[in-house]
């Protein structure tokens, strides 16, 4: 299944790590320098010039590539749409 991110991004459900929101999470340092780390690296990508709510963490398995994206759509959103994918696709308590 697909988790729409914002404008015209979707990322596999699969390979989401963590879907955090931005307020709260950059409160700590760590978290901050893991953003700045991963920006450095050409990691990061901007899904909307508006307001940013949340990031997303993803980890595709084949490329061992880590990809955070910055997205307008608050964590709490998106995690219901996470949620309802999975809950789609029967994968609910599996695993």
């Amino acid at each position: 299944m697909y988790l729409h991110l914002g404008q015209d991004t979707v990322v596999q459900t699969r390979q989401i790590v963590g879907i955090f929101d931005l307020e709260n999470a950059t409160v700590a340092s760590a978290t901050r320098e893991y953003i700045a780390r991963a920006q450095k690296a050409g990691c990061v990508v901007n899904v909307s010039m508006e307001l940013p709510k949340s990031f997303v963490v993803c980890s595709d398995t084949k490329t061992r590539r880590t990809t955070v994206y910055i997205s307008q759509i608050s964590a709490q959103t998106l995690l219901k749409r996470s949620t309802g994918a999975f809950e789609r696709s029967g994968a609910e308590g599996k695993g």
